[in-house]
């Protein structure tokens, strides 16, 4: 019998099923929402208090990996509607890692949580044998009142999707900083530098707690492994839902649009930490637009939910409704193998 090889990044939702989530351990009733595909964290009850709780790595990117590390766990944290607080993080080194790289990812890390007010409160640093490059693996913690959150299976039929930004933000930048010898003989200097920037608007702390206070919303999802596609399922998975979404709708930057082309990949299917997924309901979608551009976060009505899970089409710009693509692995994993 062949065993087949798993794609790069996230493993599939079906094995998460089949074997993963059969695998937890003890049923503990402090624990009132575990682990589901498509939900970002854990919900822990401890008295009159519930405690939010994620843990992401950042294993694609070179350039800024302690600040991603940070901003990632906190983004999951944030789509509960909740203000992340504390963060445990577990950084492993390369053979060839020195001094310097320890104070870089640490010195990242540390501007990070104090831009976000989150205290760094534990962890653990090691050199790993036959590791290729620098991961830092981050556990981010929110607290709240009890009960007083969303997730991202609360989307009801009917609401409005909506996108804060634009789709591929993370790979871009993550692309624009690794690649950029590559990139400097196929796309201006201007774009490219542009490129590198959109690192500075990986967080969604800021629009998904304003989406949250405005009212309104059932349910956020942020897309990072397998983008905006991957997300948008990964939301409709959660609530057992279906999904209709147009392509003209989905604002794509002029940097996204070039690099993809260039490494000729999708940028629907490009990690787009960044970007904050937003289930709606109908009547209060314009008003959390509204508000969000008061805070100039640019925020789009990209689609709707339907009734129907098996239902999940994207209409292209030509009009043809297409079934959704459900990405197999980001396509920054591409970018990475041609290196």
């Amino acid at each position: 019998m062949t065993l087949m090889k798993l794609p790069l990044g996230k493993i599939p939702a079906d094995l998460l099923k089949e074997i993963v989530f059969k695998n937890l351990g003890v049923n503990r009733s402090e624990v009132v929402l575990g682990p589901s595909a498509g939900i970002d964290g854990a919900v822990i009850e401890v008295g009159k208090r519930s405690l939010i709780v994620s843990m992401d790595p950042v294993t694609g990117a070179l350039e800024r990996i302690g600040w991603l590390a940070v901003h990632v766990n906190a983004n999951d944290i944030a789509t509960f509607g909740v203000e992340p607080a504390l963060l445990f993080s577990c950084i492993l080194l390369p053979e060839t890692a020195d001094r310097e790289v320890v104070e870089m990812i640490s010195m990242q890390m540390n501007e990070a949580a104090k831009a976000l007010g989150i205290a760094i409160a534990g962890g653990h640093c090691e050199v790993t044998p036959k590791l290729a490059n620098p991961i830092v693996v981050g556990c981010a913690m929110g607290i709240t009142e009890k009960g007083n959150y969303v997730t991202a299976a609360g989307t009801k039929q009917g609401d409005k999707l909506l996108l804060t930004k634009s789709a591929g933000i993370e790979g871009t930048a993550i692309i624009a900083s690794d690649r950029e010898k590559q990139l400097k003989k196929a796309i201006t200097s201007q774009t490219l530098d542009s490129a590198k920037r959109f690192f500075d608007n990986i967080s969604v702390v800021k629009e998904a707690i304003i989406a949250f206070k405005t009212g309104g919303v059932n349910a956020m999802h942020d897309p990072t492994e397998g983008g905006l596609d991957g997300g948008i399922h990964e939301m409709a998975d959660a609530s057992r839902l279906g999904v209709k979404i147009f392509e003209e709708k989905i604002p794509i930057s002029h940097e996204t649009v070039e690099i993809c082309r260039y490494f000729k990949i999708d940028p629907l299917q490009l990690i787009s930490s960044g970007a904050l997924l937003i289930s709606a309901k109908p009547r209060s979608a314009n008003t959390i637009i509204k508000n969000l551009l008061r805070s100039g976060i640019q925020a789009s009505i990209i689609g709707h939910f339907l009734e129907n899970p098996k239902e999940r089409f994207i209409v292209r710009k030509d009009g043809k409704a297409q079934t959704l693509p459900r990405p197999i692995s980001d396509h920054l994993w591409q970018v990475i193998q041609q290196m």
